[in-house]
């Protein structure tokens, strides 16, 4: 019997930030590689999600969301985010059901023109919005640029995903299989451990700490045959938001550390002892050395 013809290639997905793109990559690929967080700007790197089946890989790259930078590392988003429009195979553009087309979308649309390679339009949230008010927000983007076909969806229940993957699973060219099947992410574990702790602290600090936060892993080594020790630091860029993220006599840094170290003991499949540090590094995000030590290296793009 003939071998089945395996396809492969890379998938982008963009859109302005917290449209939903890390929701719709952890949905694709079945588990948490990408931070998910209602506060816009969350994804800072480009993360690369792996979808594998017997005949087909797909690599989704979840990019920062394009906005109009006010910091170096608003900057490196951005940059990270258009970069990679030259290199994939199809594009995902990704739009909030409940938001009016804006000034964002039509800068992302002025960029997509120049890219010779599939575009679909991904309405996101539909589980928000009344059905009747579809074709009103298609209407809005239907001559935008060709599409190759709309697709609305609802990432965080699953809505017409399926059938946006079977679509993108049918252009793919033939090609080779890029990593081992059960390989879900090309970032290195460390990577995702410090994402899943900054998670926590946008998620529990809410407003009082914006996107002030990094998070460096000093150390993980195995402790004892039951328990992985980790050892990470929370940079912040001002010393008011230090008694924040602490809490009082450490009751937020406790439940940040709690709340994360489930998440780290799922990913790792281990018994985690985490332990967390808090420092100040002021215009962390200004500094073209910091950045780069907090792993946004300008090179990587």
């Amino acid at each position: 019997m003939a071998n089945t013809e395996f396809h492969s290639g890379f998938v982008a997905i963009i859109g302005r930030p917290n449209v939903g793109k890390s929701t719709l990559l952890n949905r694709i690929v079945g588990q948490k590689v990408a931070i998910m967080s209602d506060k816009a700007q969350t994804t800072r790197n480009r993360i690369q999600g792996i979808y594998t089946t017997k005949d087909t890989q797909m690599v989704f790259i979840d990019t920062p969301g394009i906005h109009k930078p006010h910091s170096r590392l608003g900057d490196f988003m951005v940059k990270s985010a258009l970069s990679t429009l030259g290199e994939v195979d199809a594009v995902l553009f990704m739009i909030n059901a409940d938001e009016r087309r804006g000034a964002g979308d039509n800068f992302i649309i002025e960029r997509l023109k120049a890219v010779n390679k599939p575009i679909y339009l991904v309405i996101n949230k539909i589980d928000q919005i009344h059905p009747d008010r579809l074709l009103e927000i298609m209407d809005q983007y239907k001559d935008a640029i060709s599409w190759a076909d709309v697709y609305p969806i609802s990432a965080l229940e699953g809505n017409n995903v399926d059938e946006l993957v079977a679509t993108l699973k049918s252009k793919l060219p033939a090609g080779p299989q890029y990593y081992p099947a059960d390989q879900i992410t090309d970032h290195p574990e460390r990577f995702i451990i410090s994402e899943l702790i900054r998670e926590k602290v946008l998620d529990l600090t809410r407003q009082e700490v914006p996107h002030s936060t990094a998070v460096v892993i000093d150390s993980i080594k195995r402790q004892d045959e039951e328990k992985i020790h980790i050892q990470a630091t929370i940079i912040i860029e001002r010393s008011s938001q230090k008694g924040i993220i602490i809490g009082k006599g450490g009751s937020m840094l406790k439940r940040i550390g709690s709340m994360a170290r489930r998440d780290i003991e799922r990913l790792l499949g281990d018994k985690v002892y985490l332990e967390l540090w808090v420092k100040v590094q002021e215009n962390w995000k200004d500094r073209e050395n910091l950045l780069a030590s907090y792993g946004y290296r300008q090179d990587d793009y």
